[in-house]
């Protein structure tokens, strides 16, 4: 709804004003001792916009509707804020204007806190459900004494958090996965094996190097991570908000290709950490020769050398990406409740649902990664590149062994990216800021069309009042800020006809 809003104003043309005086001049009911014509806040909204127009209206309401054309905020609308409210209608973030206007009750550019309370009491959410005032919420844009004010040069927002959960818990099997790829099967290092399976590996690296051995490796990881999963989370949010229709639907193309940005996107995070995390994991292995660290690793490499692999890191990378994403979305949306909502264990599930093809189907090209990033050993194959490895690897160890590690990626990614996810996705539902895109679909019921319920346009309604109904309805849509259609029982208009004859007489 708020999207054709938005799509309707960015084709709006301003009106001619002697045209709209005319208009105004027509609905305008007051007539101050110069022969000045004014609005009053019935004129405006119910008498010229057709809004609220049933017999027991809510009177406050009107009046605040009308408190954001008048911005004198004396209780009448004159020309010339008619004249310019109508060209805040025809601006692109028409939708922003009225809500801050909405809550700028002095008509100073500034909101306070005693504003914000005084709307949001008023609106039908809070009466069913009190708002805290005394919540972090409040304490941040507006200082634990709640004396600071929100401008309307204020809406300079963070982006997203990160958590790094996911990659400490699932790190051990990572550190398993990454030795079961490097081991040569047949011909290329001399002696037995050294692992006869994942569940053997685990038990050796028990056995030998202890609990702190699943873990070589991980502090790099834990710095990377954040900066890694922000590019990736971020650039498929974007791509796939370009790619949105105005109908909230995306092709299943563009989910594709929204994932694989995403996944191409991260490989400068991704390649410098995972060759620096493969080399301390595989490390272990060898208890005698000088001892590896991280720093010593990247001394060794130096700049350029930490991006070897990095053909094979875009070849894991994009297609995971590719196929994670679009799975993800498809799967949340399956199990959303009939209010359209997906809960935190939905989002859980599906994310680690998503990470079972996702993982799996791009092994060969990460033993492929592994293979160029480990440093080769005595008597083990070296490889010159991707294809040579790809090669070597078919020749002397069998189609099997691109797949070696399959299930422990698996068992990685698919509790990692759940836990990775469901943290995500709820930390952008609990301190959202809007971008002008889309909300993280399942974070909020899904909107039912207001338009037939909108009042018809009449032929006065010109230039950007065309679609103030639309704009008033959009700002209580997109903020939630559902105000009274109706007055409460017992409760009169006469504060209301009260502030209108103060107001006359003032001018009078």
């Amino acid at each position: 709804f708020c999207a054709v809003v938005i799509l309707q104003v960015q084709l709006t043309k301003r009106a001619d004003p002697n045209e709209l005086k005319v208009i105004f001049q027509k609905y305008a009911s007051v007539v101050d001792k110069d022969g000045e014509r004014y609005m009053t806040p019935s004129d405006f909204v119910q008498k010229y916009l057709g809004l609220h127009t049933q017999l027991h209206y809510n009177p406050k309401t009107v009046q605040l509707l009308a408190g954001v054309a008048d911005t004198t905020k004396d209780g009448l609308i004159s020309f010339q804020e008619f004249l310019a409210f109508e060209s805040v209608l025809c601006v692109p973030d028409a939708l922003f204007i009225v809500a801050f206007q909405l809550f700028d009750k002095t008509g100073t550019g500034c909101v306070s806190f005693e504003n914000v309370r005084d709307i949001f009491s008023q609106t039908t959410v809070h009466h069913h459900i009190p708002f805290n005032w005394n919540c972090e919420f409040i304490h941040l844009h507006f200082g634990n004494d709640r004396k600071k004010s929100l401008s309307d040069r204020s809406y300079q927002c963070r982006r997203k958090y990160r958590h790094t959960t996911g990659a400490t818990a699932v790190y051990p099997i990572d550190l398993v996965k990454t030795r079961m790829q490097n081991q040569r099967s047949t011909g290329s290092f001399v002696g037995e094996l050294m692992y006869k399976n994942s569940f053997d590996c685990a038990k050796k690296v028990l056995r030998y190097e202890g609990v702190f051995g699943f873990y070589r490796g991980l502090l790099p990881q834990l710095i990377g991570v954040a900066p890694e999963k922000a590019i990736k989370l971020t650039v498929n949010d974007f791509m796939r908000d370009k790619f949105t229709t105005k109908e909230d639907t995306i092709p299943l193309a563009a989910e594709i290709l929204a994932g694989g940005c995403a996944g191409g996107s991260q490989v400068i995070f991704t390649n410098p950490l995972e060759i620096v995390k493969i080399r301390l994991q595989v490390a272990g292995e060898i208890t005698t020769g000088p001892r590896v660290s991280a720093l010593s690793v990247v001394r060794d490499l130096g700049f350029f050398g930490l991006y070897k692999g990095a053909k094979a890191c875009f070849l894991r990378d994009i297609p995971f990406s590719a196929i994670y994403f679009p799975v993800y979305a498809h799967t949340k949306a399956s199990m959303a409740d009939e209010d359209g909502r997906v809960g935190p264990l939905q989002l859980l599930t599906a994310g680690a649902i998503a990470g079972i093809p996702a993982a799996s189907l791009v092994t060969p090209a990460d033993v492929i990664k592994t293979r160029l990033q480990v440093a080769a050993r005595a008597g083990q194959t070296t490889y010159s590149g991707v294809i040579d490895c790809f090669r070597k690897i078919l020749n002397e160890e069998g189609f099997r062994a691109l797949w070696k590690g399959a299930g422990a990626r698996v068992f990685r990614s698919s509790p990692q990216f759940g836990v990775t996810l469901v943290t995500y996705e709820l930390l952008q539902r609990w301190f959202y800021v809007d971008f002008g895109g889309h909300r993280p679909a399942g974070s909020e019921p899904t909107p039912k069309s207001r338009i037939s319920e909108l009042p018809p346009v009449s032929s006065e309604h010109v230039g950007g009042y065309h679609l103030a109904a639309a704009t008033f309805a959009g700002v209580e849509n997109k903020f939630g800020l559902h105000l009274p259609k109706f007055k409460s029982s017992g409760v009169t208009a006469i504060h209301s006809e009260t502030h209108r004859q103060t107001s006359v007489q003032r001018y009078c």
